[in-house]
């Protein structure tokens, strides 16, 4: 992670997941498997905080963890002190064999709450990942007491299939009691899409983990799906060897426009406008196009034309139906200034060479550190985290027109692709005066 440049585009968590643990001891204390640790849990935080980074352990809100491990349900205060003990950072909290607490929002609540007021009770600080795949409507409390919440089951490397493992389309709504897992990219999207206004800044919906480069989707899928996650500001979490990346799904996760997008300081997770279901179906009969749009920081607008289906298509979008929100409902906004576009994608993709370059250890970041962020460690993530970009193509990505007031934009769109956009205002007025 630091050798590629991870770290200093802002992916700062090592996360271990299930299988750490041996049980308590006759203390009621969690142990690490010391055969898999041989320098213990703390050992480790302290080998990854060398280098700058942070670690994260997992647990589950019930007797086991989903791989049969030892569960924290009952536990939560000696869990967390433990954790706090080794210097853990990050904490992801599962919902296996939870000993049928759940069925009602209350009592999802109390249970993770509970390791909540733990965490917080050791003084140090922990972000508090809740994974109880979508049950009981997490978006409506987890905000009070977590830093992300997983709102949908287990997303799987495929771009959009019917699955009997993850029923429930979001049509069947709050309706829905089975969270399922094998879930595809465009099925947690358009479950994810009734809730952008319950995440915001320390608080976010989580679209669970990233599948780009695992082999399950083409690289136009991949790029959808990064873009997809970015816009609606889930946390971005790699799966990936990274000892066996290559350099295609490289160009992807150092993508520095579309980081700047997911952690835009303003935090505002992306809106969807229109979907549109379309003729040119799929082998499971159906197509689909979207248009997401967000707000940004400085007053830039995101624009995401999502093409689900399986022809290339020009799409396109008004002003009036980007801006939508500032109107008076029922009413199209009254633009008055012209806005220039920038393509978050184009050029970004690094060629082989040059991303083969930076895996063998041999080469340097795609992007200029000193140009987006001052150099440094953490240089990029300043940029990010405190500043709109500037008119570089590192974090603005590349201008490719302008559209007037009145006018129509439009976008190529690959099939099963996306389209990301970033609209800058011409002049300097404030959003409100457009």
């Amino acid at each position: 992670m630091v050798q590629y440049g991870f770290k200093d585009l802002g992916y700062e968590y090592v996360i271990l997941d299930d299988c750490w643990s041996v049980g308590r001891n006759s203390s009621g204390y969690l142990m690490p498997n010391m055969t898999k640790f041989p320098d213990g849990i703390s050992g480790l935080a302290d080998k990854i905080h060398a280098l700058g980074l942070k670690v994260g352990i997992y647990s589950s809100a019930g007797t086991m963890t989903c791989a049969r491990y030892t569960g924290s349900l009952g536990h939560e205060q000696k869990d967390a002190d433990v954790w706090a003990s080794w210097g853990i950072d990050y904490v992801k909290y599962d919902n296996c064999f939870n000993e049928g607490e759940e069925g009602t929002p209350q009592l999802s609540f109390d249970r993770y709450n509970a390791m909540s007021k733990a965490l917080n009770k050791t003084g140090r600080p922990m972000l508090y990942s809740m994974c109880n795949w979508g049950v009981d409507g997490p978006w409506n409390f987890a905000p009070t007491i977590a830093n992300s919440w997983r709102i949908t089951g287990d997303l799987t490397d495929t771009f959009d299939r019917d699955d009997p493992n993850c029923p429930c389309e979001e049509k069947e709504g709050l309706d829905c009691k089975v969270p399922g897992f094998y879930c595809s990219l465009t099925n947690v999207l358009n479950k994810v899409v009734y809730y952008p206004s319950k995440a915001f800044p320390g608080a976010w919906n989580d679209m669970d983990l990233l599948q780009v480069g695992n082999g399950g989707m083409t690289d136009d899928e991949y790029v959808a799906h990064f873009s997809i996650w970015a816009a609606m500001k889930s946390p971005l979490i790699m799966t990936n060897v990274l000892a066996k990346l290559d350099p295609q799904t490289l160009s992807i996760l150092q993508n520095a426009a579309v980081l700047a997008v997911s952690q835009d300081p303003l935090g505002s997770s992306a809106t969807r406008r229109w979907r549109y279901f379309v003729n040119d179906t799929d082998e499971f009969g159906r197509g689909e196009i979207q248009l997401l749009t967000g707000s940004l920081a400085g007053d830039d607008q995101l624009v995401l034309f999502f093409n689900a289906g399986t022809q290339e298509r020009t799409m396109n979008a008004s002003l009036a139906e980007v801006f939508w929100e500032v109107a008076p409902r029922g009413t199209a906004p009254q633009v008055k200034q012209a806005w220039d576009i920038y393509d978050l994608w184009k050029g970004a993709r690094m060629s082989n060479a040059t991303a083969s370059a930076i895996i063998a250890g041999n080469g340097t970041l795609p992007v200029n550190m000193t140009e987006i962020g001052g150099g440094g460690p953490d240089g990029a993530r300043r940029a990010y985290a405190q500043v709109p970009p500037s008119n570089s193509t590192a974090l603005m990505g590349t201008k490719v027109g302008s559209v007037q007031p009145s006018g129509t934009f439009t976008a190529h769109v690959k099939p099963h692709g996306v389209a990301m956009l970033r609209l800058r205002a011409q002049s300097t007025r404030k959003r409100d005066e457009l």
